[in-house]
This record gives C-alpha cells, sequence and structure tokens, in this order.
C-alpha cells in the first residue's frame, strides 16, 4: 500500500473532515496538505473561514503529516496546538499544509500554514500554527 492509499483511507475515516466538505490534496514523507472549499456551512458572521474551522484544519494537516514519520499502525494524538490568526480568511479555498519539524519516537512537532486562494488563483497566508502530536502504539488506544 502506498503512502497516498493508506493516508487516504485514514482521513477518509474522519467523520469531521467528511461534514466539513475537506479534501486531502498531497501527502509525502513529513508533510500534508488538506484544502477545503468555501461555502456558507464553514464561515462564521462576515464571510470569512471560520477561525475554528481554521484551527481544525491546520491540525488535522500536521497530524497527517507527523503521522506519515510514524511506525504503520500507530496512531497520532495531538497534545496541544497554538494558532495565530494573520488575516481575514477570504477566498474559494483554504488550504492548510503541515510539515515536520522534529520526529521523535514518541512526540512530533509540526508546523502548518494556513492560506486562502482567491478565484483568481491568490494565495494569501491567514494562519500560521505548531502543534505537538503523540503517536500511539495501536494496542494503547482504549
Amino acid at each position: 500500500m502506498t503512502l497516498a492509499e493508506r493516508f487516504a483511507a485514514t482521513f477518509d475515516g474522519q467523520g469531521a473532515m467528511r461534514t466539513i466538505g475537506a479534501q486531502l490534496a498531497a501527502i509525502d514523507e513529513g508533510s500534508c496538505v488538506l484544502e477545503l472549499p468555501y461555502s456558507d456551512a464553514v464561515t462564521q458572521q462576515h464571510g470569512f473561514f471560520h477561525g475554528g474551522i481554521i484551527g481544525m484544519l491546520a491540525d488535522v494537516a500536521g497530524g497527517c503529516a507527523c503521522a506519515t514519520m510514524t511506525p504503520e499502525g500507530a496512531q497520532v494524538l495531538t497534545v496541544e496546538y497554538k494558532i495565530n490568526f494573520l488575516a481575514p480568511a477570504a477566498g474559494v479555498t483554504l488550504r492548510a499544509t503541515g510539515r515536520v519539524i522534529r520526529a521523535g519516537r514518541t512526540l512530533l512537532i509540526a508546523a502548518v500554514d494556513v492560506a486562502t486562494i482567491s478565484a483568481e488563483g491568490a494565495i494569501k497566508q491567514v494562519a500560521v500554527a505548531q502543534q505537538t502530536i503523540m503517536a500511539v502504539p495501536p494496542d494503547r488506544l482504549a
């Protein structure tokens, strides 16, 4: 099974991502890109992508990036994340790009850049996040 196939199945199993319509755009060792099309379902009162949705997409992008650096069968859980919002998130697509900064045996650190893409294709960074992820052996999830 390729890395892309392995993570497509894992990503598709996340009800939250299905609910908001997020898509796995790219996955590679140590990195993950997620995209979310604009819809009223993921906005706040001013029509921008909602901060909670931005945080959720960033969390999953970083977690998936970290998961690519763990042994097959291991699962990942978020220990913590911090996010800074840089600008209102207006656009037709929200993109979160996670990359592993450090991959330890148990704890992994990821950085995530979140940007919007306009209808014309312009990319604007709207948030940055950093997170700590815990690798969990499959027999320890309960």
